[in-house]
């Protein structure tokens, strides 16, 4: 009996005894929240040291794209006043250092920059390469249009198959090779009297390495933007036009399979292509030909548009072989 007694007594005990509760300034537990939001990353929460990325992003644009073209002085305010004057003419509010695709359709010129906008301090370019854009007097080539055109997430862009075309060309290039689509643009008409407009799908891609690489630097595309391998593989790694990819990325899968599974984003990524034309009377400052190259050569690629979305290299009927 009186065993039966301590065990109830102890079983008693024990059922009361309570977790001690927590010293006054340690904070309590709390349980793990399920769908919480993702912080953003602290490279990009923390404050930024712009001058330390752009150095950042220079040496690895040197070292990532062969025979890239580094401006002086002058030239790289010719390309900065442009830029200027199109986004005060049309483009987005720049509210923080961002970097911007900046393309020159002047046939003797046919050149790309990267260049950092401030909202406060100078714009700099970080540097470029070669590219070709609309061809003239060819039926169903077009112009490339001038402006400032958003990247946004309201079009999924895609990659190359690498897959040839019935002239043995990869008209996106290599498999894999990012394409950035910018949607359906009104235009000029390469061909045909007077100034009638029509429209393409502008993207910026690369285009076949063995036959089409080496003549970059001259007109030849159809509407779009060519640019080098290298250089794509620069913009699509350090996801220089990618501002609101990365964002919906977050949360939506299609974006994140799109994006590159090794990127080094960078926290000064933009999403605006600004086309210029230096040749325009109305130019204030005119860009030059070229600027100084660091390790000499050049490179090429051809770009063109369709009525409805290119696939690959399709020869497409009307306007548009991609």
């Amino acid at each position: 009996m009186r065993i039966l007694i301590c065990v109830i007594l102890l079983i008693t005990f024990s059922a009361c005894v309570e977790t001690p509760a927590p010293r006054p300034d340690t904070p309590a537990p709390r349980p793990e929240a399920r769908n919480a939001p993702t912080a953003e990353p602290p490279h990009i929460s923390a404050a930024l040291d712009v001058d330390a990325e752009v150095a950042r992003l220079r040496a690895a644009l040197m070292r990532e794209v062969p025979n890239v073209t580094i401006d002086k002085s002058e030239r790289e305010q010719a390309w900065i006043t442009q830029t200027q004057a199109a986004v005060a003419a049309g483009g987005p509010t720049i509210d923080r250092p961002q970097l911007l695709v900046v393309v020159d359709r002047n046939p003797s010129v046919q050149q790309m920059r990267i260049v950092l906008a401030r909202p406060h301090g100078a714009w700099e370019s970080l540097g470029g390469s070669k590219v070709s854009t609309g061809q003239t007097g060819r039926r169903d080539y077009y112009l490339t249009p001038t402006g400032v055109f958003l990247h946004t997430d309201a079009i999924l862009d895609w990659r190359a198959e690498g897959t040839f075309n019935g002239q043995h060309i990869r008209g996106l290039g290599l498999k894999g090779m990012r394409v950035w689509d910018f949607g359906w643009q009104l235009t000029t008409k390469g061909w045909g009297p007077g100034e009638e407009q029509g429209e393409i799908r502008l993207l910026l891609h690369a285009t076949d390495p063995d036959h089409l690489e080496q003549r970059l630097g001259r007109p030849a595309s159809k509407g779009c933007v060519r640019i080098p391998a290298p250089m794509n593989r620069f913009l699509d790694h350090h996801a220089i036009l990618d501002a609101d990819y990365e964002q919906v990325a977050k949360n939506d899968p299609r974006f994140e399979a799109l994006l590159l599974p090794g990127r080094t984003p960078t926290p000064l990524a933009g999403n605006a292509l600004v086309v210029v034309d230096s040749s325009w009377p109305s130019t204030l400052v005119p860009v030059p030909e070229s600027g100084d190259t660091a390790g000499g050569g050049s490179r090429a690629c051809p770009c063109r548009a369709g009525r409805s979305r290119p696939h690959q290299n399709e020869v497409l009927p009307g306007n548009g072989v991609v």
